[in-house]
């Protein structure tokens, strides 16, 4: 959440942008909350100071009549304030989680998904001397794909994986996984990129699948709910995303300045309802309620939190490169970047069988709006103690996966392996 100090300074600017990120929050009525929260603490703060003071004089000797009484007024003036504060409280801060993260300057204010800007396009797109075919239909007639068992067993949108498309999806998973923990290759990727960030590489990571729901909301995560899987009875749901469970494990921690930054990949089966999705995405494996994802995840000092967003996002089109996968860029607009965003940047690769580019990864900037909530900090060399900034990105999941399928699929239904996955295939070209 939001500094509610930088609320009180930046009132209108904060409504505007919240309004511009597509969230209705009313910045007076909080701000007015906060006066009387303020208001009410500051006199709870002089009755404890006045009782402090009476207890302090009360052990020096026996009590006087009226230092007896004074004593039961302020216990119950206190009572009172709290009662009173308790409300207050419960509102201000549900009127403080409301409001938005403030986008970044360079975000473009828009009110649709249409408003997303293409940054830049890489790649040459396939051409084929035949009608190429989805990856649905390569997977079911190689059998690789089983949708039928998977809806008998676990129900729709859920699907049994086979055969060489589990060895490719591993595969890649092992090459993402070999580049992030190479401090070499980081560092290749952050000079290209003209970046002046630490070349620290990536801690693996197999997080826990299950989430309290106390963690999930301090990640600005848990909504919407209706997307979530709950556990019936307790407060525990499962993850829709690995950083949801790596952003969240320094809960109360304060880093010592020289160990950032922490740079995780997480690897995690994730899950979501993808509630009101419909049509073209219902066939194959492109929006499943059960997917495998390697995530990266990051926390930083507040000066180089920028740097770090740019160089994940230098690692995504690495990846994406090195696989010959055709992608663009895009800078998502005001609308589009998430509550707790101040950036957010999607890669789009080129599906053949749709005839455009579809999502893959995103990179979310999110500065102190987590870690605000989480109380992660960090202790800088002068002593001075302040919030960490956290940052998250895709690093792989089953989408590229999908896209290798039509993307280099042959006139037999073979497909090509790339070249930088085929040692991790027994030197295999194609499967």
């Amino acid at each position: 959440m939001l500094d509610i100090r930088f609320i009180r300074d930046n009132a209108k600017r904060v409504q505007e942008a919240a309004g511009q990120k597509g969230y209705k929050v009313d910045i007076a009525a909080l701000l007015k909350l906060d006066d009387e929260r303020r208001g009410l603490l500051g006199k709870a703060e002089t009755l404890r100071r006045e009782r402090n003071e009476l207890s302090a004089s009360l052990k020096q000797g026996k009590p006087a009549p009226e230092q007896i009484d004074r004593g039961k007024q302020l216990k119950a003036e206190l009572a009172e304030l709290d009662e009173r504060l308790r409300p207050i409280e419960e509102q201000y801060m549900t009127a403080l989680k409301a409001v938005p993260n403030m986008p970044a300057d360079d975000v473009p204010v828009g009110a649709s998904e249409d408003d997303n800007v293409v940054a830049k396009t890489v790649g040459d797109k396939p051409t084929f001397d035949f009608v190429p075919k989805s990856h649905w239909q390569l997977g079911e007639a190689k059998g690789w794909i089983d949708k039928e068992r998977a809806a008998k067993v676990a129900g729709a949108r859920f699907a049994y994986l086979k055969g060489d498309l589990v060895r490719l999806h591993m595969a890649l998973i092992q090459f993402a996984l070999d580049r992030l923990m190479d401090e070499r290759v980081i560092k290749e990727i952050a000079n290209q990129n003209h970046l002046e960030v630490s070349t620290r590489p990536f801690t693996p990571i197999l997080p826990p699948l299950l989430i309290r729901t106390e963690m999930y909301d301090a990640m600005d995560r848990l909504e919407p709910r209706d997307d979530r899987y709950k556990i019936e009875g307790e407060e525990l749901w499962l993850q829709g995303s690995a950083e949801h469970v790596l952003g969240s494990m320094h809960a109360e921690e304060i880093f010592d300045e020289t160990q950032l930054p922490i740079r995780y990949v997480g690897y995690a089966t994730s899950f979501r309802k993808e509630a009101g999705t419909y049509g073209k995405d219902m066939e194959g494996i492109i929006r499943m309620h059960q997917f495998d994802k390697l995530e990266m995840e990051s926390l930083t000092t507040a000066e180089t939190s920028y740097g770090e967003h740019l160089l994940l996002i230098a690692i995504q089109e690495y990846l994406m490169q090195q696989l010959g996968l055709p992608y663009r860029v895009l800078n998502k607009c005001t609308y589009d970047i998430g509550k707790p965003n101040a950036r957010g940047v999607d890669i789009e690769v080129w599906f053949p069988s749709q005839d455009k580019y579809r999502e893959t990864h995103t990179a979310d900037y999110m500065t102190d709006y987590q870690a605000r909530r989480l109380q992660t900090r960090v202790r800088r060399a002068d002593g001075e103690v302040e919030l960490v900034h956290t940052n998250d990105a895709t690093a792989l999941s089953q989408r590229p996966l999908i896209a290798i399928l039509e993307n280099f699929q042959q006139a037999d239904g073979s497909i090509l392996v790339p070249e930088v996955l085929r040692p991790y295939l027994g030197g295999r070209h194609t499967i």
